[in-house]
């Protein structure tokens, strides 16, 4: 007996680790997804991976789109689009709905399982509805229709709209209906099981449709959701599944995607099974000297019985260790066995335990802690046989937000160091793909950051994987609109049917990241305009988020209410936008009716003393990589204008990094209002990435100018200075511009320092410029009256008087050659794998020019392919999918992904005409290596 419980065990390890090492690597290839598909076969809960086999189509069968709409929608006359990003949201349009068909009864029953009162609960119509869908039939031939594999997002192959509206939304058409196509093998042996269909991510107003019948659905694009198909699947015979998407134009102020974005999965279980996202996971909030001895972990178990009689059933609940890499490592450290619960047929019964888990490995960010986790495996047995396991994720720790200090974990203080992302991946679009997701982690994590807000949106899970797994500290926010609408066709349009939904279907998902610290409700929503009863709306979130959980405080992000209105009452962390510095206190803006805010840290500081105070969003300064325009502002923070940082001719800001949006402020104004109210937790800048979209101030661009680090990934020169302040203990230096300027000879080119040193030296051609000491509430150090010639700059910094780093820029030649380099030579040949290879263009020297513009031609060779390629410039409209562009500032990328099952050498090679070409070697392992 006791042999037959090691091997048991050893199996449930075997299997754990293969469960578990897929929600923090890069996701599966459909060849391991099979694999495992068929190890899956011996436990009792079958997860299958859906992502290839697909058919895509672009566009309703012929006869129109009417038949298929979620609901009427209101007629747009003229686009929103360009408006100022922070203009006051309006009211919802009327809408005369007449008698026009529409799928919405079918769909809301979906989302019961999240509506709390049973009586508020939608029946579905008893009879289907009266629509001929040619497309959900298994006799539609749709050989002809494009094959893909997801996740997918149609519309970044573009083309870009050169002209018109939709700058905000990236110049990419994301509209109009797409439909999916894909067959489901339903052996006969799965008679008797319950079939899920799990979809991480539809943009959007989503309708499933089986064999013919319309299964349900899910209107909001970010949220994951599932679809119960067993009523209309035929087990022993092909099935086909059929999903429509119809994202609305003017439905968003950035870039949406398009498509199936994320992940989609099957799931079989037995009639009684945990239920859907149904377990919960929380931790003592012990003292850390008590947490460091034991810590109490409780959980809560939903078990739903969809079986036609009631049944009794117990849950073995089990805690084990996990590696960084998400593997078991060791033993279980406890075990239990609950009492027999009885689930009434139909219903769902709660099992509930708790343990004590000794010397426990916490999770924490690092570089001071560590990001340990565990796995509670809860095994349910009906009449002593097995019939589901489930695995979730956890970690052990305590948060606690203090009014005076911010936010401390496991007793440390820790600053919020954070950035706002939206949620595209650059030249890959909104398509999912974890290696992108962790290489931007990665950068973000070598600038010092040790925060994320998810803007405005659940994120993918495997981003919150990767967040559980590298140690970042999360704000998970649901809405960037309630009731009042920012885009004619945004989410205000379903919120009143969906809000409930759309929010406990986030808060369930996600509750057992220990990464996620706060829950956010909306952001800078129009509530904030009509006093209390916006607060009124407000309240049932915050109600809903602490009913989901009780653990987690939350927050809204405010860009106009203050201290002495009802809405920042309502929530537990006051987030502000932009107001902590002050919003448009230039003298320029006296008199305008756009918002103009004084400082408020600290009167919402003296009117909620009780209350943890942070910037949600912060900054927001422009600049576009490797531009240097002048006159160089003399203050420490400029709104962009002609001649002012901005060149709109060109349309380019200045990478001096100075200026902002009218509404925001420089990195060093936000570092010296955060110095000067320490009770403040810290900041989320605006953005860590730029972003395809919102491209202020030039809507004629593609992508944003705000991000820290530019589309394509190369870090920016504002990267370094909050580097200097994140990563005060870093030895590190960095000092702008280039020094290629052949047009300046003899003219004032100002040279700045960004530096971890509290002083730094400046040499021209070995020529002292001058040493100097940073002042109080300064960040960086500026030479405003150097003289341009061409050679050398040499910047020295010093620490508490000794050397501490140095940085040398010299003046280019003509561009002679190309340089390669790979951010990892090693893929996993899973068919997702990436390699990022960035090509700078040099001199016969070697030094980078940091004004080439050559054009750089990628080719592949072995089991690999290009995917796309980038320059890091807002206003390029070449595509993405194009292996030739030109370099932006001497610097272009290409992303290379390793085909799936294909081992082997991959080659990557550059070439531009004039220039001496490079290359770069990658392998591709198989994926269980």
């Amino acid at each position: 007996m006791q042999d037959t419980r090691h091997k048991a065990a050893r199996r449930l390890a075997s299997a754990l680790a293969i469960a578990l090492a897929a929600t923090v690597l890069p996701a599966v290839s459909p060849i391991v997804a099979h694999a495992r598909a068929a190890t899956d076969r011996l436990a009792p809960r079958q997860r299958i991976l859906l992502d290839d086999g697909w058919r895509f189509h672009a566009g309703d069968p012929a006869g129109g789109s009417a038949p298929y709409l979620y609901d009427v929608r209101p007629e747009v006359t003229a686009s929103a689009d360009g408006k100022v990003a922070d203009a006051m949201p309006e009211e919802a349009a009327k809408v005369a709905r007449a008698h026009t068909p529409v799928l919405k009864p079918w769909i809301l029953p979906t989302g019961n399982a999240f509506i709390r009162d049973p009586a508020h609960r939608h029946a579905r119509p008893a009879a289907e509805p009266a629509i001929d869908a040619p497309f959900t039939r298994a006799a539609f031939d749709d050989s002809a229709w494009r094959a893909v594999t997801l996740p997918h997002d149609w519309a970044i192959e573009g083309p870009f709209l050169a002209t018109g509206p939709y700058g905000g939304m990236g110049r990419l058409k994301t509209w109009g209906p797409a439909w999916y196509r894909r067959k489901l093998d339903i052996p006969a042996a799965d008679r008797g099981k319950q079939i899920f269909l799990h979809v991480g991510g539809a943009m959007s107003y989503a309708s499933v449709w089986v064999n013919g019948h319309l299964a349900g659905g899910w209107p909001y694009g970010y949220n994951s959701f599932r679809i119960d198909l067993t009523p209309w699947l035929r087990p022993g015979a092909v099935n086909q599944l059929a999903i429509r998407l119809d994202n609305p134009p003017e439905s968003a102020r950035w870039y949406p995607g398009a498509g199936l974005y994320r992940d989609v999965w099957l799931t079989k279980t037995a009639p009684v099974h945990v239920g859907q996202w149904g377990v919960t996971v929380t931790t003592s909030e012990a003292t850390p000297q008590a947490l460091a001895e034991a810590a109490r972990v409780a959980w809560r178990i939903a078990l739903d019985n969809d079986g036609p009689a009631p049944a009794e059933a117990t849950v073995t609940t089990e805690l084990y260790p996990l590696d960084e890499h998400g593997r078991v490592d060791g033993k279980a450290v406890a075990t239990t066995v609950s009492a027999p619960v009885m689930v009434a047929a139909g219903a769902s019964g709660t099992v509930s335990g708790a343990t004590v888990v000794t010397k426990p490995r916490l999770w924490g960010p690092p570089p001071t802690q560590t990001p340990h986790r565990y796995a509670l495996v809860a095994t349910v047995r009906q009449d002593g046989r097995v019939v589901d396991r489930y695995e979730t994720p956890f970690g052990i720790r305590t948060v606690r937000f203090d009014p005076d200090r911010g936010v401390i974990v496991n007793g440390e203080h820790i600053p919020l160091r954070g950035v706002n992302n939206h949620h595209d991946l650059g030249a890959l679009g909104a398509a999912f793909n974890a290696r992108a997701a962790e290489r931007q982690l990665e950068i973000m994590r070598a600038m010092g950051a040790n925060a994320l807000r998810m803007s405005h949106n659940p994120p993918d899970p495997q981003l919150l994987d990767l967040a559980d797994r590298m140690g970042f500290l999360v704000m998970d926010e649901v809405f960037d609109s309630w009731q009042r609408k920012k885009t004619p066709l945004d989410f205000h349009l379903i919120f009143p049917d969906w809000h409930e939904q759309d929010l406990r279907a986030m808060i369930r998902r996600d509750r057992n990241h220990p990464s996620i610290i706060l829950w956010s409700v909306g952001n800078e929503v129009g509530e904030q305009y009509t006093g209390e009863e916006g607060a009124t709306v407000g309240r049932e979130l915050v109600a809903i988020a602490h009913e989901e959980d009780p653990t987690r405080p939350t927050t809204t992000a405010m860009n106009y209410a203050k201290s002495d209105m009802p809405l920042p009452a309502e929530v537990d962390v006051i987030g502000l936008n932009y107001q902590g510095e002050g919003i448009r206190q230039d003298p320029e803006f006296e008199g305008t009716d756009r918002i103009r805010t004084p400082p408020q840290y600290p009167l919402f500081h003296a009117r909620f003393p009780d209350k943890t105070i942070l910037s949600t969003e912060s900054a927001s300064a422009f600049s576009s990589r490797g531009v240097y325009l002048f006159p160089v502002h003399p203050t420490n923070s400029s709104i962009v204008r002609d001649g002012r940082g901005g060149d709109s001719a060109n349309q380019q800001v200045s990478a001096y990094e100075l200026y902002a949006v009218d509404f925001g402020a420089s990195a060093d104004k936000v570092f010296a209002s955060l110095d000067h109210n320490p009770y403040v937790a810290g900041e989320f800048v605006w953005t860590g990435f730029d972003y395809l979209g919102e491209p202020t101030p030039y809507y004629g661009a593609r992508s944003a100018y705000s991000g820290i680090v530019d589309l394509a990934g190369f870090p920016k020169d504002r990267y370094y200075l909050y580097q200097s302040r994140w990563r005060a203990d870093l030895p590190m230096v960095h000092v702008l511009p280039h020094w290629t300027w052949p047009d300046r000879v003899g003219l004032v080119t100002p040279v700045h320092v960004f530096t971890s040193g509290d002083e730094a030296e400046l040499f021209v051609n070995g020529k002292s410029q001058g040493r100097q000491k940073k002042a109080p509430y300064a960040y960086r150090l500026r030479w405003d009256a150097v003289t341009y010639e061409p050679g050398e700059i040499t910047v020295v910094a010093y620490k508490d008087g000794r050397e501490w780093a140095r940085e040398t820029v010299r003046t280019a030649l003509a561009p002679a050659a190309l340089q390669a380099q790979a951010d990892r030579t090693a893929l996993a040949s899973d068919g997702r794998d990436l390699a990022f290879v960035t090509v700078r263009i040099v001199d016969k020297t070697g030094a980078p020019a940091p004004r080439a513009k050559d054009r750089v031609r990628f080719t592949v060779e072995g089991p690999g392919e290009l995917v796309a390629t980038d320059n890091g410039d807002p206003t390029s409209f070449e595509s993405f999918q194009s292996p030739e562009r030109a370099a932006f500032n001497g610097l272009v990328l290409g992303i290379v992904r390793a085909k799936a099952g294909a081992g082997g050498t991959i080659t990557v090679r550059a070439a531009g005409a004039g220039l001496a070409g490079t290359a770069v070697t990658l392998r591709s392992r198989p994926a269980t290596d």
